[in-house]
């Protein structure tokens, strides 16, 4: 009888959810996550801010003993503006 390999299970880890807020006082993108401790920082752009982040998450996970990486990084941006009516 020819015993057929059972398929693997995949998991796939979740993605790390990074909230970015749009400080106007500091006029930079304060990003945070509950995924990580630790994990606070912030830049002048969305786009450094991605930049920089993968490399705080490999090694805060290495700091704290952890080696299932995310799948991905997830940024949700808020910024506020008042909204003003036309004169």
């Amino acid at each position: 009888m020819i015993q057929r390999e059972q398929p693997k299970e995949q998991t796939m880890a979740r993605p790390v959810v990074v909230h970015a807020d749009w400080d106007p006082e500091a006029a930079v993108w304060v990003a945070t996550t509950q995924d990580i401790r630790g994990l606070v920082t912030e830049a002048d752009t969305i786009e450094s801010l991605r930049a920089k982040l993968p490399g705080m998450i490999l090694d805060l996970l290495e700091e704290s003993g952890i080696s299932d990486l995310p799948a991905s990084i997830e940024i949700v941006a808020r910024a506020s503006d008042p909204l003003v009516a036309a004169k």
